[in-house]
Protein backbone atom coordinates (compact mmCIF):
# COMPACT_ATOMS: atom_id res chain seq x y z
CA UNK A 1 0.00 0.00 0.00
CA UNK A 2 2.98 2.42 0.98
CA UNK A 3 4.60 1.84 -2.42
CA UNK A 4 1.90 2.53 -4.26
CA UNK A 5 0.85 5.76 -2.67
CA UNK A 6 4.59 6.98 -2.89
CA UNK A 7 4.32 6.05 -7.15
CA UNK A 8 1.04 8.41 -6.72
CA UNK A 9 2.75 11.17 -4.85
CA UNK A 10 5.89 10.84 -7.74
CA UNK A 11 3.43 11.06 -10.39
CA UNK A 12 1.75 13.87 -9.40
CA UNK A 13 5.25 15.92 -8.37
CA UNK A 14 6.09 14.96 -11.69
CA UNK A 15 3.08 16.35 -13.29
CA UNK A 16 3.04 19.62 -11.83
CA UNK A 17 6.84 20.49 -12.33
CA UNK A 18 5.92 19.65 -15.81
CA UNK A 19 2.93 21.93 -15.77
CA UNK A 20 5.10 24.48 -14.05
CA UNK A 21 7.63 24.56 -16.95
CA UNK A 22 5.22 24.51 -19.52
CA UNK A 23 3.27 27.34 -18.58
CA UNK A 24 6.50 29.58 -17.97
CA UNK A 25 8.32 28.09 -21.62
CA UNK A 26 4.27 29.50 -22.98
CA UNK A 27 4.92 33.17 -20.43
CA UNK A 28 8.45 33.34 -22.25
CA UNK A 29 7.65 32.48 -26.01
CA UNK A 30 4.55 35.20 -25.58
CA UNK A 31 6.72 38.10 -25.36
CA UNK A 32 10.35 36.97 -24.76
CA UNK A 33 11.14 40.29 -23.29
CA UNK A 34 12.14 40.73 -19.42
CA UNK A 35 10.04 42.64 -17.39
CA UNK A 36 12.39 43.26 -14.48
CA UNK A 37 16.00 44.69 -14.32
CA UNK A 38 15.54 48.30 -15.67
CA UNK A 39 17.92 50.79 -14.48
CA UNK A 40 20.43 48.27 -13.46
CA UNK A 41 24.14 48.69 -14.76
CA UNK A 42 24.09 45.09 -16.19
CA UNK A 43 20.38 43.80 -16.19
CA UNK A 44 19.34 40.36 -16.95
CA UNK A 45 18.42 40.61 -20.81
CA UNK A 46 19.49 40.99 -24.22
CA UNK A 47 21.73 43.87 -25.33
CA UNK A 48 20.12 44.53 -28.75
CA UNK A 49 21.84 48.01 -29.33
CA UNK A 50 22.27 48.26 -33.10
CA UNK A 51 25.84 50.14 -32.11
CA UNK A 52 28.98 49.01 -30.69
CA UNK A 53 29.20 51.65 -28.24
CA UNK A 54 26.08 51.35 -26.95
CA UNK A 55 23.68 48.98 -24.70
CA UNK A 56 20.29 48.97 -24.57
CA UNK A 57 17.81 46.86 -23.15
CA UNK A 58 14.58 46.58 -23.75
CA UNK A 59 11.63 45.36 -21.03
CA UNK A 60 8.07 45.11 -21.42
CA UNK A 61 5.46 44.60 -18.78
CA UNK A 62 1.54 45.17 -18.76
CA UNK A 63 1.76 45.89 -22.47
CA UNK A 64 4.21 49.19 -22.31
CA UNK A 65 8.00 48.61 -23.74
CA UNK A 66 10.54 50.23 -21.87
CA UNK A 67 13.99 51.20 -23.51
CA UNK A 68 17.12 51.47 -21.31
CA UNK A 69 20.56 52.94 -23.01
CA UNK A 70 23.44 52.23 -20.72
CA UNK A 71 27.41 53.05 -22.36
CA UNK A 72 29.74 50.73 -22.25
CA UNK A 73 30.97 51.10 -18.77
CA UNK A 74 27.44 49.85 -17.69
CA UNK A 75 26.46 53.30 -16.36
CA UNK A 76 22.51 54.11 -17.25
CA UNK A 77 22.42 57.12 -19.12
CA UNK A 78 18.35 57.34 -20.36
CA UNK A 79 15.40 55.04 -20.13
CA UNK A 80 11.76 55.94 -21.58
CA UNK A 81 8.39 53.85 -21.91
CA UNK A 82 6.68 53.61 -25.52
CA UNK A 83 3.50 52.71 -25.94
CA UNK A 84 1.11 52.91 -28.92
CA UNK A 85 3.27 56.25 -30.36
CA UNK A 86 3.26 57.90 -27.12
CA UNK A 87 6.58 57.78 -25.14
CA UNK A 88 7.28 58.81 -21.62
CA UNK A 89 10.76 59.95 -20.35
CA UNK A 90 11.85 58.01 -16.72
CA UNK A 91 13.78 59.32 -14.30
CA UNK A 92 16.70 57.06 -14.39
CA UNK A 93 20.22 57.68 -15.70
CA UNK A 94 22.75 60.45 -15.95
CA UNK A 95 21.18 62.07 -19.07
CA UNK A 96 17.92 61.88 -18.43
CA UNK A 97 17.27 65.95 -18.83
CA UNK A 98 18.56 65.60 -22.24
CA UNK A 99 15.70 62.90 -23.52
CA UNK A 100 13.66 64.26 -26.19
CA UNK A 101 10.25 62.55 -27.68
CA UNK A 102 7.59 63.88 -29.60
CA UNK A 103 5.52 64.46 -26.57
CA UNK A 104 8.45 66.07 -24.81
CA UNK A 105 10.99 67.59 -27.43
CA UNK A 106 14.10 69.52 -26.21
CA UNK A 107 15.26 72.85 -28.42
CA UNK A 108 17.65 71.75 -30.61
CA UNK A 109 19.89 75.27 -32.51
CA UNK A 110 21.61 72.73 -34.45
CA UNK A 111 21.85 69.32 -35.90
CA UNK A 112 23.45 66.82 -33.98
CA UNK A 113 25.25 63.66 -35.23
CA UNK A 114 24.74 60.95 -33.81
CA UNK A 115 24.09 57.12 -34.09
CA UNK A 116 20.78 55.36 -34.52
CA UNK A 117 21.55 52.45 -31.52
CA UNK A 118 17.87 50.78 -31.57
CA UNK A 119 15.37 50.12 -34.00
CA UNK A 120 12.19 48.73 -34.31
CA UNK A 121 8.46 48.44 -35.65
CA UNK A 122 7.56 51.21 -33.16
CA UNK A 123 10.31 53.14 -31.69
CA UNK A 124 13.77 54.76 -33.46
CA UNK A 125 16.53 55.82 -30.76
CA UNK A 126 19.57 58.00 -31.92
CA UNK A 127 22.13 58.98 -29.25
CA UNK A 128 24.17 62.24 -29.84
CA UNK A 129 27.09 64.05 -28.04
CA UNK A 130 25.96 67.78 -26.43
CA UNK A 131 27.89 70.69 -26.64
CA UNK A 132 27.82 71.02 -22.86
CA UNK A 133 29.20 67.14 -22.92
CA UNK A 134 26.46 65.51 -21.96
CA UNK A 135 24.35 62.65 -24.22
CA UNK A 136 21.15 63.74 -25.95
CA UNK A 137 19.25 60.99 -26.50
CA UNK A 138 16.23 61.18 -29.24
CA UNK A 139 13.31 58.84 -29.38
CA UNK A 140 10.67 58.69 -32.38
CA UNK A 141 8.10 56.81 -34.05
CA UNK A 142 9.57 53.90 -36.11
CA UNK A 143 8.88 55.21 -38.90
CA UNK A 144 10.83 58.25 -38.50
CA UNK A 145 13.84 58.72 -40.81
CA UNK A 146 15.47 61.27 -38.57
CA UNK A 147 14.75 61.08 -34.95
CA UNK A 148 16.07 64.43 -34.13
CA UNK A 149 13.94 66.58 -36.49
CA UNK A 150 11.14 64.13 -35.45
CA UNK A 151 11.77 64.90 -31.87
CA UNK A 152 13.51 68.27 -31.64
CA UNK A 153 12.29 72.12 -31.49
CA UNK A 154 14.33 73.74 -33.78
CA UNK A 155 15.88 77.35 -32.75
Amino acid sequence: MQHASNRRFRWLAALGLWTMALASASALAADGLPSTGLGQSWPNATDVSASPHWHVYVFERNGIRYVQINDLGGKVRAAFAASNGNFLVLPVGADAAHVATPQEPQTSTARAKGEVVYHDASVNVLVAPLANGATGVYVANGDCKDPIECSSRFN
